[in-house]
Formats: structure tokens, sequence, C-alpha cells
């Protein structure tokens, strides 16, 4: 029985890398093997220009679909390794284009023979595939110049292979190549999707949650959970830090002017990612903001706001439209789940109207009165963190090992 045996994996920017690139190519083998962590007969092959993943009777589609998520991998082919038979390269070559993942109308056979020795020269191999194909696949043509598949057909010493096919990928750089950061994900359409963004750029992330109860409800944090299941089935592990924030916007409300608590909370949630960030010696804080969105995300509320940390603050969409978002989010799955109708802390507590041009001098002598240190300590301290593994399909609570 004809099945396909390994998949070859292209790198993409990787291949742009010089002296370093020995460094990708590990980072990138190590977040495959978490993808692929439940297919335990998988072997994974790393290679200067090329990965092979061996599939020894895991089914190509399932592991394909897999590695399509997984950044730093720019393209994917399907593989037959098959006997240096003419009628079993034929019979493998049918099998290919029955199996592709779209409906094609023209090909080409692209043959290299490798060893020499092998009795039919490329144009016999040619003739001789590409005949077999035509006969027996209705409606198949032959294209030389444009065709919609080129099957390659390569005979080396050992065997002869069969691919062709070029499923695209993520791209990107590989997820811990680039240091690691906390996003600040609220269930809204915005965060997820910067947090996908940033993963792209080879950056490792764990998100940190506030969760306000009884103001919020359980069903806006089982929200927050499964979009951070959701980041998970990037690279097969995620970190979700649910921060108990209730009496610190309890605090705000009674001791800020209502047009600036939005400026406060803000600022009071970075002092507490900064902590966290901090003790999981993390690098940087990724935010869904995008310029001018909402009366937070001015350039004098970014301005007021950053005062609070000098940690670099990544915002990947600043200058996205909200279209250009919500198109990304349909596409990576996180849409419908954000849009679920569970408001978060921040919407609970919003303002009637908020500064959209907030002072520092102003919210510092707003903040003067109050000691908002032993809160913001508390509510690290009480954290609930959540790890979130695609090998078992469940989340672990391991709040203790983490701080």
């Amino acid at each position: 029985m004809i099945k396909f045996d390994h998949i070859v994996v292209r790198y993409g920017e990787i291949t742009l890398k010089k002296r370093n690139r020995k460094s990708f190519i590990t980072q990138l083998k190590k977040n495959v093997k978490n993808a692929l962590m439940d297919y335990p007969n998988v072997r994974i092959e790393a290679q200067h220009e090329r990965m092979y993943i061996h599939l020894n009777g895991a089914g190509h589609e399932e592991v394909i679909d897999r590695l399509k998520k997984v950044y730093g991998i720019s393209s994917l082919s399907p593989a037959l390794k098959v006997e240096k038979e003419i009628p079993a390269i034929q019979e493998s070559a049918l099998f290919y284009i029955n199996h592709l993942s779209r409906d094609i109308a023209t090909f080409k056979i692209d043959a290299k023979r490798a060893d020499k020795t092998f009795p039919y020269s490329t144009y016999d191999l040619n003739g001789l595939v590409g005949g077999y194909c035509l006969q027996r696949k209705e409606g198949l043509k032959v294209d030389v110049h444009n065709p919609d598949l080129k099957l390659r057909v390569e005979v080396r010493k050992d065997a002869a292979y069969i691919t062709g096919e070029k499923i695209a990928a993520a791209g990107g750089l590989p997820i811990g190549s680039s240091g690691s950061a906390m996003l600040m994900l609220s269930g809204g359409i915005d965060s997820p999707v910067a947090g996908f963004l940033t993963m792209k750029r080879g950056v490792e992330i764990e998100c940190v949650h506030f969760y306000s109860p009884p103001f919020t409800s359980e069903r806006s944090k089982q929200k927050v959970i499964d979009l951070a299941e959701k980041l998970a089935e990037v690279n097969g592990r995620m970190v979700l830090h649910i921060v108990p924030f209730t009496e610190i916007q309890k605090l705000i409300q009674k001791q800020i002017p209502d047009n600036y608590t939005m400026t406060t909370t803000r600022r009071l949630m970075l002092r507490v990612t900064d902590e966290i960030r901090e003790q999981r010696k993390a690098l940087a804080i990724v935010t869904g903001e995008s310029l001018g969105q909402v009366a937070s995300q001015t350039m004098e509320s970014m301005y007021t706001i950053n005062e609070v940390t000098n940690t670099p603050i990544l915002r990947p969409l600043l200058a996205m439209d909200k279209t250009e978002i919500i198109e990304i989010a349909e596409r990576i799955g996180t849409h419908d789940i954000s849009i679920r109708p569970f408001e978060d802390c921040c919407t609970v507590f919003t303002p009637t109207n908020p500064k959209t041009k907030p002072r520092r001098e102003k919210v510092n002598h707003y903040e003067s009165f109050t000691d908002f240190d032993p809160y913001i300590q508390e509510a690290v301290e009480k954290t609930e963190t959540i790890i979130f593994s695609s090998k078992d399909k469940k989340k672990v609570e391991a709040t203790e090992d983490l701080f």
C-alpha cells in the first residue's frame, strides 16, 4: 500500500541567516518537536537547507496541519520514497496526484537522475511517468511551461523520491529565537492577534490577564482561557497568568477622578505586568494597542501610561485598521472566541468621559494620595498561573512552581 512517508520542510527567513543559522534551526527543531509531541513515532531530521519529517506511519495530513502553524517554516511538501522500479515510480506518481490538497488541471514531470547507473534517462522518466498519469487521470493535461503542479521524480542511489506540492506555512522566525515577552491578554479581538504576530517574529510569550470578580464573570475568564489555548496551538505550550484585580479597581474608582480612572488603571496594569515580567525574566511587554482606536490608545495616553516602566512595550498592531485586525483574527481562529458577549475588567469600569489627552503631572498628582504598592504586590502574589499543553489537551495549574 502506497503511503506518504516523509515531509520536506523549507525554512523561509532562516535561510537569510549566516553564522547563527544553526541556532535558528536548533530552535525550530525544538518547536517542531513540541508541535508533534503526540506523534511519538515521528522522526525529525534537521539539515542546513531543509528539515525532513519521517512519518513512520503517522498521517501526513494531520502532521502538515500542525506544521503549517509553526513559525519559521515557509512551506511544506509531502513526499514518497519508493523502489527504483518504473512500475513503482509510476504508481506512486499517480498516487501523489490523486492525493493533492487541491485540484489541478495541468502538470509536468521534472525528473532527475542522481544515480547514473539507473537504466532510464531523465527524458525517458518524464515520458514514462507522465504518460502513465495522463492515461489514468481524466481531465489532466501536460503543461511544460506553467503547470499547476511540477512533480519532481528524483532517482538516487538508495531509492526514488517523489514530491512537488508546496503547501504554504506560517513563515516568520522560530518562537524562542528572539527572546521572551509578556502579552497583556484581554478578552477582545486585538490582543490575541498581537500575540500571534509577536510570536511570528520569534518571541516566546506568556499571557497576563486581569480578572475582577464579581464585576466580571467566570464566562469572561473562560473566554480568555480559550484564547490562551488557541495561542498554545502555535508551539505546543502557553502560560497564562490570571491577576486578581478587583481590589485595585475598587481603589481606583474611589481615589481617582472619573475621567482619569482609565489612565491609572492602565498604568497599574502595566506595573503589575512588569513585576511578573521581571520574575519570569522576560524582556518586553506586548499589547494589542492600535493608535487612536480608543481613549487609552492616543499618543498622549500612551506617553502618560508608559511613564511607569522602562521596559520596552511592543505594539504590533499600532498602525493597523480595525478591519485588518479582524481579518487576521478570523484567519487565526480567535475572532469567534473574542466576540463572545462577556465583558472584561476594562470594559466594565470604562468611565463615561475618559481623558483622551491625559497629562503625566495630573495623574501623578491624583495617584500620590494613595499607596498602590501593597495592592500591586498582593495581586502578583495571588496570581493564578495556568500552563496549557497541546499534547495533553488540558490545563495544569502551576502557580507555586512559577513564582
